[in-house]
């Protein structure tokens, strides 16, 4: 008799197949096979919260198939996804086989997981079956209820009172949209303030010229708005201009520059659209492609920890590809700060890192760049810290009325830096010649510069996720949806790969602000998503988290 075994994916049925032998047969679900209705009373609101499930049409053949293949079968695996999602599958799965008389008597039921799909972790995983998460399972429960009630509840009044405008109210959507519409009213509100900054040309013994920025002025620290036109600026450079200097400060520092943790969802997301240009949606699909060929671990998570046996196969890449001098003595380990705990899985990172993205000839293009960027981000977070000598120089008039600063910093030792660094400022090299304390420099030219303030800029994709993250709205397997179904509803749209609210977005928030204001605060929505992983770790009952909210929100409706 054969074991049945159970996955999402067809691509992932293929893989693990590969690796299970002939006594295993894997089917796959296809995704979800039940969801519920998108029809009002799905949810029964009158008979404690019991949702109305429904098969999908296109899942009813897979379903079938399943079930044929259980009639020879002593055992069913169920072997979805890690996360929450997985686990609602996975139940979905055994609920109907229940339903439909399905399962012999004698059969058994296990629940695996893995967090990469190669034959060490699924062999492994086999060994280690258990039951489903019934937590977890009630976090999915919860999560849907919440956002079916507050989708049918809300956007019927929408479409009553805005007239087609708006098509629905999200309860991770709405706060979402609110981002991006009180960004663009900060941006029309702005009045922009005029400041001038002065720096000047020096040249030392050795005829090098330095540039140097004023921070001293009549014993006064210069601020940012310490010259606010060109008057002043120009009664000050004058008297600048009059007076003698000399070095009267050189000082070295030298630091170490840690490398960032590995990927997670989030982080992904974000550097995949800086460095790429690449929408979340398709950071994930690509992920999701990679993750099935085995490459990679799973990539819906926000645990930044790293496996024993992943720390193990970077250090020896690190080893063999750059030598013993790029490792830290210890293997460097991140500490994870993931509250909910159905998605605090290891961090994203390649399964083998002897798989070298130049190993990789059968990826595409946009395959082989994700690729990259997780090989690369997880292989320098085990790599030494890069070596940075930074040094100070002040250059102070005779009567010490004055005084200029530059700053530069050297790289003394790559580290990390070899192998992966995001373009930031803080990384170019600005070196400052040999300047010793007392010499003297003769003063070139006085520069002055006008500036004016700017207001804050558009969210893109990428800081748009940054700042869901920071204020607790939605988790990680949830920003490539938020932010493609506010373009694809029409209340955003990208512009020179900026979001900016369109009208039908800007009428919904002001009308959700209007009548339905706490629904999309951001402290309510965190709240919420607090309560849903108490759920999931056990600490609160779903019915209890629905029921509170349904209360509050009957009412508001009703009003």
């Amino acid at each position: 008799m054969t074991n049945v075994v159970v996955v999402e994916s067809p691509a992932k049925a293929k893989t693990i197949n590969k690796y299970l032998g002939s006594q295993y047969k894997v089917l796959a679900s296809y995704g979800h096979v039940r969801n519920l209705p998108k029809k009002n009373g799905s949810i029964d609101v009158d008979n404690d919260f019991n949702p109305k499930w429904e098969i999908d049409t296109k899942s009813k053949k897979h379903l079938d198939e399943i079930i044929k293949a259980l009639k020879s079968s002593s055992k069913l695996i169920l072997a979805t996804d890690p996360d929450r999602e997985g686990e609602a599958i996975s139940w979905h799965i055994l609920e109907i086989l229940k339903n439909k008389k399905a399962l012999k008597a004698d059969i058994a039921v296990e629940r695996v997981v893995f967090n990469a799909i190669t034959k060490s972790a699924i062999l492994s995983a086999i060994k280690s079956p258990r039951e489903i998460d019934t937590d977890l399972v009630e976090a999915y429960l919860a999560r849907n209820s919440l956002d079916y009630l507050m989708g049918f509840n809300i956007s019927p009044v929408l479409w009553q009172r805005l007239r087609g405008a708006a098509k629905s109210a999200g309860r991770v959507q709405s706060p979402a949209l609110r981002l991006v519409v009180d960004r663009e009213i900060e941006i029309e509100k702005f009045k922009s303030e005029e400041y001038w900054t002065i720096s000047a040309d020096f040249k030392d013994e050795n005829d090098n010229i330095v540039q140097a920025n004023l921070s001293l002025f009549d014993q006064q620290k210069v601020e940012k708005f310490s010259f606010q036109n060109s008057e002043e600026t120009n009664i000050t450079a004058n008297d600048l201009e009059k007076k003698e200097y000399q070095v009267t400060s050189v000082t070295s520092q030298k630091r170490n520059r840690n490398p960032y943790a590995p990927f997670t969802t989030s982080t992904l997301q974000q550097s995949a659209s800086t460095n790429l240009k690449i929408s979340p949606r398709d950071v994930m699909s690509t992920a999701q492609k990679l993750y099935e060929a085995g490459l990679i671990t799973y990539m819906r998570t926000d645990g930044i920890e790293m496996a024993s046996e992943g720390i193990a196969s970077a250090r020896k890449q690190i080893s063999s590809s750059l030598g013993e001098n790029f490792l830290p003595e210890k293997p460097r380990v991140f500490k994870n700060k993931a509250k909910n705990a159905q998605e605090a899985h290891e961090c994203i990172r390649p399964t083998d890192f002897s798989q070298t993205p130049e190993k990789s000839k059968t990826l595409n293009k946009s395959e082989l760049d994700l690729y990259t960027l997780i090989w690369r981000r997880a292989l320098a977070s085990q790599s030494r810290a890069a070596e940075v000598l930074q040094t100070t120089v002040l250059i102070s008039s005779s009567c010490n009325s004055a005084q200029f600063r530059l700053s530069g910093q050297v790289v003394t030792f790559e580290g990390h830096l070899k192998i992966f660094q995001d373009l930031k400022k803080e990384d170019e090299e600005k070196r400052i010649p040999d300047l010793k304390e007392k010499s003297k420099v003769k003063l070139e030219k006085v520069n002055r510069e006008q500036h004016f303030t700017e207001p804050p800029p558009r969210f893109n994709e990428a800081s748009l996720i940054k700042r869901l993250e920071e204020e607790g709205i939605g988790r990680p397997s949830t920003y490539a949806s938020i932010i493609s179904k506010i373009q694809e509803r029409n209340y955003v749209k990208k512009d020179k790969n900026r979001l900016v609210p369109e009208d039908t977005g800007r009428l919904l928030n002001f009308f959700l602000e209007a009548y339905f204001n706490k629904y999309i605060e951001y402290d309510y929505t965190a709240k919420l998503e607090e309560n849903l992983d108490d759920i999931s770790s056990g600490e609160k009952k779903w019915k209890e988290v629905i029921r509170s909210f349904w209360e509050e929100l009957s009412q508001s409706v009703e009003y």
